[in-house]
């Protein structure tokens, strides 16, 4: 077998198993399953609104299935994992088995559309569509839809990140197919962006300046400290007496060499006139 045939031919059992326990759970909430391969065999978890419904009396559904499981689709050692679907309102196979059943009690189909999309909405989901195509009104089928928040319809987050549902109602006139879309509150979409406020720019930094010289640490005067202490000494000791200067005498000159003195005098002033007359 080729790899293109056997990629197919696994899909096709998956569908089919996946048919097969929605209609074998219904009444348990069935919110789908997910089936991996292992070395120890084919391991299938199944998400169900109530498990100990899927579970059985002493495990008598559970171990039904497992039969079956291996019968009728040949599936390797299968073992069936039963986990709680945690919030039904934001899964999408649950909604739709949900609005089916309402559409087979008599609900107008309008009410029963708006009704479950509102739980959805108020459950937290980003966005919820539901689409309703059959013989709702009159002997044409038509089709109408609900939408509310924001669905993808494209590209591959519209793959991986919305959850689908269908389910279909029978009814007297026919049937009536139920399609859910629904984007869960903790997915985050490609094209979600927040755009951050503006920050302040930082304050450009100074310019290094030539460092400024050590300024020498003051050291202690030490004529203050020789002055204090011969303050000290001084007020220790007592005060000594001022003395006064004496004033110095004159040279007394000989008498002879006064009169030697004089004469001279004398001759130069007869020198002097003489000098005049001439």
């Amino acid at each position: 077998m080729s790899v293109e045939k056997k990629f197919v031919a696994e899909g096709i059992t998956k569908a089919l198993v996946n048919e097969y326990l929605a209609d074998e759970l219904e009444r348990a909430g069935y919110g789908g399953m997910q089936m991996n391969r292992t070395p120890m065999g084919t391991q299938i978890t199944v998400y169900a609104e109530k498990p100990g419904m899927v579970i059985g009396k002493g495990g008598k559904l559970i171990r039904k299935i497992t039969r079956d499981l291996d019968r009728r689709f040949h599936l390797d050692n299968p073992q069936i994992d039963v986990q709680d679907v945690g919030r039904g309102d934001l899964n999408g196979r649950v909604v739709a088995n949900r609005l089916a059943s309402s559409l087979e009690r008599g609900w107008y189909f309008r009410k029963a559309g708006q009704s479950m999309m509102r739980r959805v909405m108020d459950a937290g989901a980003l966005g919820c569509e539901i689409v309703i195509s059959g013989k709702l009104t009159g002997p044409r089928s038509r089709t109408e839809k609900f939408i509310a928040g924001y669905i993808k319809h494209s590209g591959k987050p519209a793959i991986d990140l919305v959850d689908r549902g269908y389910s279909v109602a029978v009814k007297k006139l026919g049937v009536i197919g139920c399609q859910v879309r629904i984007i869960p509150p903790d997915v985050r979409l490609p094209d979600d962006f927040q755009i951050e406020a503006p920050q302040a720019p930082p304050a450009p930094e100074p310019a290094p300046s030539a460092a400024p010289a050590p300024v020498p640490a003051p050291t202690p005067a030490p004529a203050e400290e020789k002055k204090s202490e011969l303050d000290q000494l001084l007020e220790s000791e007592p005060e000594a007496a001022e003395v006064k200067p004496e004033p110095l005498e004159e040279p007394s000159m000989p008498a002879e060499n006064a009169t030697e003195i004089a004469p001279l005098s004398e001759e130069k002033a007869e020198s002097e006139s003489v000098l005049k007359d001439e």
